[in-house]
């Protein structure tokens, strides 16, 4: 999410000035339908994606899909430009984070009664939706984790912990004692900033992120999870300050686990075929994140990767939603598709797909299946602009990790700039 970042404040700026925006569909030629249809990724993902248009349009040879893809850091950039210039694609990929955004400003098309989604779950497909329209369909889930090499824990002398009981102070202590007994080529744990991390941490305290239009977390709250941060630096669990906010803004093929000098991490559990590649194939697994003492649940929830939505004021709508429902329910697009997009949210084609998932993959899913009775619901759409509030975290963050404001200065001043933020 982290490479995203100043993409979002230039999409956010171009978003600023629309007012209800059109989406036009690409005019067709001969009766033919042209869907443009607007996506994010790798060239492995761009690769697969093409594999499955093809198998779309064999079937429904009346509807041409035109791509529109880019890199992730340029998306939401050139996405912003094509909204506000009145050339919405039909067919669009978001994240959570920029739908409200997108949403309320009449960019997308309520696909309620248009896409099946009988095979999704309900707690999942309510994250797409806003003030009650179903604005888009979550193609895959996943689950903020934390993330073991058990080698190198046993290589330090240590146990794995029961992650059904333990503790911050614990997972810090076991950090500690990593970096010691490998006298500092292996750190304990790699650090984490992401806003996820954040949001379980105050649901253990019974907080949410957002409460309404203005920040859920309270004070308290934010000093206690800088606490953690500064506890690792302290003991050394973790790198130093300047350290691990360079590697938490670096994706997990420069993390401490590809270079063999970490033994723990946070990670989107999605990731972890990544992780386990970048390490060289290594053994790696999932754990469930720590808790705060007396803590009634552990906070951890399933989240989508990303959505499909559709343009608002598209040509062709129903053909747009015939699209988006291949893609999220055909099982022929699922074989070919797999995890690349999060563990497939539509419960037929995870049936259909499972045994072709790689072994990561599997794993992920055996380790979501354990926890699924002991999640919390996963969050609805976050206020609009409140993209940016990662960017305000992360520079509060550096100002306490740095000692140039103290926690309760910080806090303070954290929660007042992103109030004013989310309510402007």
């Amino acid at each position: 999410m982290g490479s995203g970042r100043k993409m979002w404040t230039a999409a956010l700026l171009a978003t600023a000035v629309l007012v209800n925006t059109a989406a036009c569909g690409s005019e067709g030629g001969g009766g033919e339908v042209k869907l443009r249809f607007s996506y994010w990724g790798s060239a492995a993902r761009q690769k697969m994606t093409q594999e499955a248009i093809k198998k779309f349009e064999a079937q429904n040879p009346n509807i041409d899909i035109e791509e529109e893809f880019s890199d992730f850091g340029s998306y939401y950039e050139k996405l912003a430009t094509k909204v506000a210039g009145e050339q919405t694609p039909d067919v669009i990929t978001l994240e959570i984070r920029g739908l409200r955004e997108y949403a309320e400003r009449g960019t997308l098309a309520d696909l309620s009664s248009s896409v099946d989604t009988a095979d999704l779950d309900g707690k999942v497909l309510a994250t797409g939706a806003v003030d009650g329209k179903q604005y888009a369909i979550p193609t895959g889930v996943n689950a903020w984790s934390l993330v073991v090499d058990p080698k190198a824990v046993r290589d330090a002398g240590q146990r794995l912990p029961d992650d059904t009981t333990w503790t911050w102070d614990e997972w810090v202590g076991l950090a500690a004692k990593i970096t010691a007994r490998s006298g500092g080529k292996v750190y304990g744990t790699q650090q984490a900033f992401n806003p996820a991390f954040l949001q379980i941490f105050a649901a253990q305290r019974g907080e949410t992120l957002y409460k309404g239009n203005k920040i859920g977390v309270s004070p308290d709250t934010l000093k206690a999870w800088w606490a953690i941060h500064q506890k690792l630096i302290r003991s050394k669990g973790s790198p130093d300050a300047a350290k691990s906010l360079e590697l938490a803004a670096q994706s997990e093929d420069k993390s401490l686990f590809a270079t063999g000098s970490g033994a723990m991490g946070m990670w989107w559990s999605n990731q972890l075929g990544s992780i386990s590649k970048a390490s060289g194939g290594r053994q790696v697994d999932l754990l469930r994140m720590p808790k705060s003492p007396g803590a009634a649940a552990g906070g951890m929830f399933l989240q989508p990767a990303m959505f499909y939505t559709a343009g608002a004021k598209s040509e062709h709508p129903a053909e747009a939603a015939k699209f988006i429902d291949f893609m999220i329910n055909d099982p022929g697009a699922g074989a070919i598709i797999l995890s690349d997009r999060g563990l497939p949210a539509s419960s037929k084609v995870l049936a259909a797909v499972r045994d072709k998932l790689p072994d990561s993959d599997k794993k992920t899913l055996a380790f979501l299946d354990k926890i699924k009775g002991e999640l919390t619901d996963s969050p609805a759409a976050p206020p609009k602009r409140a993209s940016a509030i990662e960017a305000i975290l992360t520079r509060y963050t550096n100002e306490v990790l740095f000692a140039r404001m103290t926690p309760d200065q910080a806090a303070q001043k954290l929660i007042t700039e992103a109030n004013a933020l989310i309510a402007g």
